[in-house]
């Protein structure tokens, strides 16, 4: 046999590239990648090689010479022209596999019939005896493509197709294919997720075939060492003692890499599968390397490993048959990932592309893998690192100005906070420049603390930035006490409208705090404010004291918090509201907390622009109202665009209507360029109360807010 075999590797459509550096790296050279394989040159061992240790293989084929078949005639002597003795023994046995495209002979069967005719007739008439032929476990398994009437003949070298590793003989409903779900972790970047000691989680993993397949890699476990059969195995010029030695070598990597194997996990809830995929796992021989727990989707949590690669193959309706609830999962599922693997990489493999925008995720790459004849997608998330992980990366020296200044402004506002029974509040606005930052604290079952940064201008350094911040954390974290799971990082930029409201995260992580008679929900985790504006103290303070027995309506409410202070104030009657519906949502439950639950309290979820002309239409009336437009709104959900400065006159006058006769229209923003245009508005009696509504913790940012006390002329 000459050094230099011609070899063709196969593998399913869309994983050619990662069969063609398996192959690289097993030692074969003169690749050519096409349509679902790999041609290449190698020797007997990087074939020996391929059988063992591919991860994405069907076949590992031996070229043999390739002849032109346009007749049955044809392609029998072309079959006779190989001296098949040199291939198998006479009494041996032989199957035949026979696939055509685009050729004049058009019926495999035939064809498959005419080359075991061609090969039988051979030993025949040379030795008077016979192969029979065996489908499953021949000695020799024979390959022919027929393409454009060139057949291309072969050695099936790897018998039975590679995915067959043997440990898996049952795989539930719709189990992915061994080499498929080797290729999703290859492509997920498992390999080097491990060698770093990152961990493996599968939140519904069916037969648990990624989570072995993850482990063989990891502990580098060769995917053909469970196999007792190869198509080399009776082949006559196979060599046991180069295959032996093989093995031997494969044997010792898995004993050396079982002992540095990383922590892999599955969920399913599913109890059937869950029986399932422990067999198939004792059955690899890893059994104490993969825990197995029956759980939903909600529940599938990493516990305290360390953050590595969640991947997921949730179902889609053409691999089970119905859509129903797909998308409910979906959401399930990209919540699970953002609360409880934020700080891990992660990947969905799914024949439904449009359902994974459920999840509200947004992959950093796509790439389409086959699941048999069905189009898939690999869809790969880089690791949501939170920005206070990334910010206290490094080494720091902590910032002793800094700490100096916050113990200094806690003793100043001791007496203050206690006296006015505070205990939500800013500890420091900027005070130093070189440390930009707005700190905040809630006071809850814990102490939270918020820390915003101001954007550092384009001329400061970004690594010296990044290092003052990650000082600063330090010192934050030293002087308040507090553990990272208490602390919480934004960074402000110059905001455009509303989009202080907009999504910075999907913890959902809520926290109760109190402010005076009420108490309020907070979430610091996923928007860049808390739900709790801290500078309109005052004015939610003034507006509970004006409220008893008016009819109060807030506009533009956001969670709601002035709405409780009305209540709280005794109005006889509320209405809230605001566009969106998450803080429509959120203000309910703050109402709830407060026991505010009857039906004098409205809620309700519109724009506010075109809910103020309607009211017009109806000569509704309130008492008291709150506006606290945003600076600039161009929402989807608008009719209009909105800006403050361009639009308050307009505004005012319109929601001016809705009073009573001697109602009293609070206006506030924080625009600091607004001016109010006074000559706009003649028929309204306009008081500037913004010094009046500045706490005392934000007495060094005075132009926080603005805000107004209005009437119209001629009442109170």
């Amino acid at each position: 046999m000459p050094e230099d075999l011609k070899l063709f590797a196969s593998t399913p459509k869309g994983m050619e590239q990662l069969l063609a550096d398996e192959i690289k790296q097993l030692g074969g050279f003169h690749m050519n990648p096409v349509r679902a394989g790999v041609e290449f040159t190698g020797t007997l061992e990087t074939a020996y090689k391929l059988c063992l240790w591919s991860r994405v293989a069907n076949r590992v084929l031996l070229s043999l010479p390739s002849f032109e078949a346009k007749t049955p005639e044809a392609l029998y002597d072309g079959i006779q022209r190989t001296d098949w003795s040199k291939q198998m023994s006479p009494e041996g046995t032989l199957a035949v596999d026979f696939n055509i495209s685009r050729s004049k002979i058009n019926h495999s069967h035939y064809a498959a019939l005419k080359v075991k005719d061609a090969v039988v007739d051979q030993f025949r008439d040379k030795y008077d005896l016979r192969p029979s032929v065996d489908t499953e476990y021949p000695d020799l398994r024979i390959n022919c493509y027929l393409a454009k009437n060139i057949c291309r003949l072969s050695i099936d070298l790897s018998g039975d197709s590679l995915h067959r590793r043997g440990y898996r003989l049952e795989g539930g409903g719709a189990p992915l294919k061994e080499n498929l779900a080797a290729a999703i972790l290859l492509s997920a970047g498992w390999p080097a997720i491990a060698e770093k000691g990152g961990s493996l989680v599968d939140p519904m993993c069916g037969s648990a075939t990624l989570l072995i397949e993850g482990a063989m890699m990891a502990a580098d476990i060769a995917p053909g060492l469970l196999r007792s059969h190869f198509g080399f195995t009776f082949w006559k010029q196979h060599d046991p003692i180069l295959w032996a030695s093989l093995l031997m070598e494969a044997e010792q990597r898995r004993d050396r890499g079982l002992a540095k194997l990383p922590a892999i996990q599955g969920f399913d809830i599913d109890g059937k599968m869950i029986s399932i995929a422990r067999a198939n796992i004792e059955r690899a021989g890893l059994q104490d390397q993969i825990s197995i727990a029956a759980a939903d989707i909600t529940q599938a949590t990493p516990a305290e490993l360390p953050p590595g690669l969640v991947v997921a193959n949730p179902p889609y309706g053409e691999r089970l048959g119905g859509n129903k609830d797909l998308s409910q999962l979906y959401r399930q599922l990209g919540s699970t990932l953002n609360k409880a693997f934020s700080d891990w990489h992660s990947a969905i493999f799914t024949g439904l592309p449009k359902m994974a925008s459920y999840t509200g995720l947004y992959p950093e790459t796509k790439q389409t893998l086959f699941n048999g004849t069905l189009q898939c997608v690999l869809l790969c998330y880089g690791a949501r690192k939170s920005e206070l992980s990334k910010a206290l990366d490094g080494e720091s020296e902590g910032a002793p100005m800094l700490a100096n200044r916050l113990k200094k402004n806690r003793r100043r506002l001791a007496n203050w906070l206690r006296r006015e029974e505070i205990s939500c509040y800013r500890l420091y606005d900027a005070d130093l420049p070189e440390y930009a930052l707005a700190i905040d604290l809630y006071q809850g079952d814990k102490l939270w603390v918020n820390v915003q940064e101001y954007q550092a201008p384009a001329t400061i350094d970004p690594a010296k930035a990044a290092q003052r911040l990650r000082d600063a954390l330090h010192s934050i974290k030293e002087v308040l006490e507090i553990n990272n799971s208490q602390l919480f990082l934004k960074q402000r930029r110059k905001q455009k409208g509303s989009s202080q409201y907009e999504r910075y995260d999907q913890k959902e992580q809520f926290h109760t705090v109190s402010e005076g008679p009420i108490k309020c929900l907070v979430n610091l985790s996923d928007y860049l404010d808390s739900g709790l504006f801290l500078d309109h103290r005052l004015t939610r303070r003034m507006i509970g004291e004006m409220s008893r027995g008016k009819r109060f309506l807030n506009l533009f409410a956001y969670t709601g918090v002035a709405t409780l202070y009305a209540a709280a104030g005794g109005a006889r009657e509320t209405r809230t509201i605001d566009m969106s519906n998450t803080y429509i949502t959120w203000a309910q439950r703050n109402m709830e907390l407060n026991g505010f639950t009857g039906t004098e309290h409205h809620l309700l979820k519109a724009d506010c622009l075109e809910w103020i002309k309607q009211a017009l239409k109806q000569g509704t009336q309130y008492d008291l109202i709150f506006l606290d437009p945003p600076s600039f709104s161009n929402s989807k959900r608008m009719e209009q665009t909105f800006d403050v400065l361009r639009d308050h006159a307009a505004l005012l006058n319109e929601v001016s209507q809705l009073l009573s006769d001697d109602g009293t229209l609070i206006f506030s923003n924080n625009n600091r360029k607004f001016k109010m245009d006074h000559d706009a508005l003649p028929t309204l009696e306009i008081v500037d109360i913004s010094a009046q509504t500045i706490p005392e913790d934000f007495k060094r940012n005075q132009k926080i807010h603005n805000c107004w006390r209005i009437t119209r002329k001629g009442e109170k």
